[in-house]
């Protein structure tokens, strides 16, 4: 199955069912008055975190998810029955994010996790409700709620305990078939690993993590050059880097191990600084080739030289498993007193949600329709939907929301705007036309 670690998919939730219009009429009870019901509330769309999930791949194809409609009410009071609610399962690691806006909406880490994405709609109001006193038997009821439509962007970052990395062919995936029973494709050719593979190690005292390897890097990676970004929003899931330096240079990669050791962290810093801050063993790979002992002491004097000291450098070699134990070991001792892996945070150091209040009577605007000369448009989200809550069908309903535009102040904004008598005016993303009269 292909690894997907990114996608863009419309979210919908349903609509609230239709209150109706109904009066009660039975033998022996005059003027019974209304008895229409309230509609039943929509379905919402629910996000759950699965960690029998590693891949975006379900939603390639399936980009669209819609919950179901609320039911309309009925007669006798009776209100519609609520829809159920829509639950899509996604991976543990996925964050959850606005396409419009950029805003975080949610991060999925642990199993089972759930978030509500798009709230259904509430039922619309039966005629029952709209009774009083002065209008005892009233012909007015709601349309359903509409539910919400959102485009989201899901972005996978894969959970592990420790991520490797380094150049190309510098033996991650040699090392990551050895210590688990992951069978990545290892091959004398570089960027062999194109997608992340998952490992579990499992030690003698019990202990145990999952190691992450990641595709090489290589220098302009954080720019995009190579693999660039894909690899780079992994790592930053890790508690611990293991950072795989060559000492044999015969990968064909012309890069000394100092350099090659720069090179990575300078694409991780720029990519995100705090990369660094993770704990990190530098790995010298490849120790039984020949030249790779010359080569490792030339690098450590490097890394003295260069303020590098409070680095540790473990020797091993795949092909022999000489030092491997020892290296995973000392890994798993470092994890141990590791903090949590990384949270999305937002400026104030926590995760910013964001609810428009949808009933906020300020929010609208006038412009200039553009399909009428003399003509404008009120665009606003809580008169736009409004207006598709009014029951169309009823003259009472449709008087109501006229009423209901004067209380929100529009014929002062319209006369603002320049308005004059006679002009025509239009909500927004409707045919509903009336003429302005000052």
């Amino acid at each position: 199955m292909a690894f997907v670690d990114s996608a863009t998919i419309e979210i919908t939730s349903g609509k609230g069912g239709d209150g109706i219009i109904a009066f009660r009429r039975e033998p022996f009870t005059p003027m019974g008055g209304p008895y229409g019901g309230d509609g039943g509330r929509g379905g919402d769309v629910i996000f759950v975190a699965d960690e029998g999930l590693r891949t975006l791949m379900d939603f390639r194809y399936n980009r669209h998810f819609k919950a179901k409609n609320g039911q309309n009410g009925g007669t006798k009071g009776m209100t519609g029955a609520s829809a159920e609610n829509r639950y899509v399962k996604v991976p543990t690691g996925t964050t959850v994010i606005d396409d419009e806006t950029g805003m975080i909406m949610a991060d999925m880490t642990k199993h089972g996790e759930e978030f509500t994405v798009a709230r259904g709609g509430r039922g619309g109001r039966g005629n029952m409700k709209f009774a009083t006193p002065a209008n005892p038997a009233p012909e007015v009821s709601e349309n359903g709620e509409p539910g919400q439509v959102l485009k989201i962007r899901l972005e996978l970052k894969v959970l592990a305990d420790v991520g490797l990395v380094g150049y190309p062919s510098a033996g991650k995936s040699t090392f990551l078939s050895v210590v688990t029973a992951a069978k990545p494709k290892i091959a004398a050719y570089h960027f062999t690993t194109i997608d992340p593979n998952l490992g579990m190690v499992r030690l003698e005292d019990d202990r145990s993590f999952a190691i992450a390897d990641l595709p090489g890097l290589i220098e302009g990676a954080s720019e995009g050059v190579g693999l660039g970004l894909r690899f780079l929003k992994h790592v930053s899931r890790t508690k611990v880097i293991l950072h795989f330096v060559d000492m044999s240079q015969d990968s064909g990669i012309d890069v000394p191990p100092f350099q090659a050791f720069l090179n990575i962290r300078n694409e991780m810093e720029s990519y995100d600084p705090t990369i660094l801050d993770k704990p990190t063993i530098v790995v010298a790979t490849k120790m039984d080739l020949p030249e790779s002992s010359d080569n490792l002491v030339e690098f450590k004097k490097e890394l003295q030289e260069n303020g590098f000291t409070d680095f540790e450098v473990a020797e091993i070699s795949s092909a022999t498993n000489k030092g491997v134990r020892e290296l995973l070991l000392k890994t798993a001792d470092m994890i141990d007193n590791a903090p949590d892996a990384e949270e999305v945070v937002v400026e104030g150091g926590e995760v910013l949600y964001k609810f428009e209040d949808d009933n906020d009577r300020t929010k609208f605007t006038i412009e200039a329709d553009p399909e009428s000369p003399d003509g404008w448009l009120i665009v606003g989200g809580p008169i736009e939907k409004l207006w598709k809550m009014t029951n169309k069908n009823s003259q009472e309903a449709v008087l109501r929301f006229g009423r209901q535009l004067r209380s929100f102040g529009i014929e002062e904004a319209l006369r603002e705007a320049g308005a004059q008598d006679g002009d025509e005016v239009r909500i927004n993303n409707s045919d509903f036309i009336f003429e302005f009269d000052d």
